[in-house]
């Protein structure tokens, strides 16, 4: 072969490598086709006749072609595969429905215990800060920092009566319920026997308020829980005012009688001070009575005398002196205590 003829060679080569991948695709889209209708029928058979199935797995049977070779040449019409195809998607469909009813179900019961466990912790919470409150902070003696143990057993009591008291309110509930129950199930029961059974549209507009009750219920519960928790807030406040007011009552009593004990000591440091008055005043007099009679005798009285007199003196001024000391005292400790007074009433 020439030169000239190679490039005519080449391009019919190219040519027929198209057309075989051209084929070679219309052969790989028909088989896919094909495993597509062959998954279909086995579906089908699956569920209206598994025993041929069964029979082509049998040991020693062989290819399922090449056991029965007139069943291969049997063909399925198009209105045959259309009517199979129908009845599988129609299958389908009903799983499909039964799967969503399954998850439906799933779901609320799943729902329901999120919610049951959303009221559980509100109220583990609301049971932990109650027996903080009552028994922690509440039974904890003031003086000596201990806990009460009849405040603890009272408590724990009162807690189980109204356990036992939920339970029982829980059971009467349980029992009308399964009378409710028991009611609805002999009506339907009446009215399948009476052929008055519900279509599909009653079931559906029955599913329709269903979920409409249950949206509201859901609503209500929502509200349930945000009241429970602004209840406990507002316990919670209460609680703290409680324990400020306990705490000022208490501060209160303690000056009440930290003043009772004050005017106490003010009343005995007046008296000593008139005492002390009533004394000084006593000695003055007799110091004037002395200078008097001193006064009126010609005679110098003796030495002796003048000496005993005169430390008589130094000893009643220095008894003086020590008296005014003590007068001072007390008129400061005096004001002290008013002043203390004074700004306890004040804060009040």
């Amino acid at each position: 072969l020439g030169d000239s003829s190679r490039p005519a060679m080449a391009d019919s080569f190219e040519e027929g490598l198209d057309e075989l991948d051209g084929e070679l695709q219309e052969l790989l889209t028909a088989n896919e086709a094909l495993l597509c209708e062959n998954q279909l029928f086995e579906s089908y058979l699956e569920r209206v006749a598994p025993q041929v199935l069964l029979s082509d797995d049998e040991p020693g049977a062989g290819p399922r072609g090449a056991k029965k070779p007139q069943a291969a040449k049997r063909m399925l019409t198009a209105e045959q595969k259309h009517e199979l195809a129908l009845q599988e998607v129609e299958e389908v469909r009903d799983r499909i429905e039964a799967t969503k009813t399954t998850s439906e179900k799933l779901l609320d019961g799943l729902r329901a215990q999120m919610e049951e466990c959303d009221l559980r912790i509100a109220e583990i919470k609301k049971e932990a800060y109650e027996f903080k409150r009552d028994i922690v902070v509440g039974a904890e003696n003031f003086r000596t920092g201990k806990t009460a143990a009849e405040k603890v057993v009272r408590y724990m009591e009162d807690k189980q009566r109204t356990k036992d008291a939920a339970i029982e309110k829980l059971r009467l509930k349980n029992q009308t319920l399964k009378a409710q129950i028991q009611k609805i199930e002999q009506q339907l029961q009446l009215k399948e026997e009476m052929g008055e059974v519900l279509h599909v549209i009653d079931f559906d507009q029955l599913k329709i308020e269903n979920q409409q009750y249950l949206e509201k219920i859901e609503e209500r519960n929502s509200e349930l829980l945000r009241l429970k928790l602004s209840t406990g807030n507002t316990v919670q406040t209460l609680n703290t005012l409680k324990r400020k007011l306990r705490n000022l009552t208490t501060e209160s009593e303690w000056l009440k009688h930290e003043i009772a004990q004050r005017n106490e000591a003010i009343a005995k440091i007046t008296d000593e001070i008139s005492k002390v008055e009533l004394e000084k005043k006593h000695a003055e007099q007799f110091n004037r009575k002395l200078k008097h009679e001193t006064g009126g005798e010609n005679n110098m009285p003796q030495v002796l005398d003048y000496v005993a007199q005169k430390a008589e003196l130094y000893e009643l001024e220095k008894e003086i002196k020590n008296w005014e000391r003590k007068v001072e005292i007390a008129e400061i400790d005096n004001g002290r205590r008013r002043g203390t007074a004074k700004a306890a009433s004040r804060g009040y």
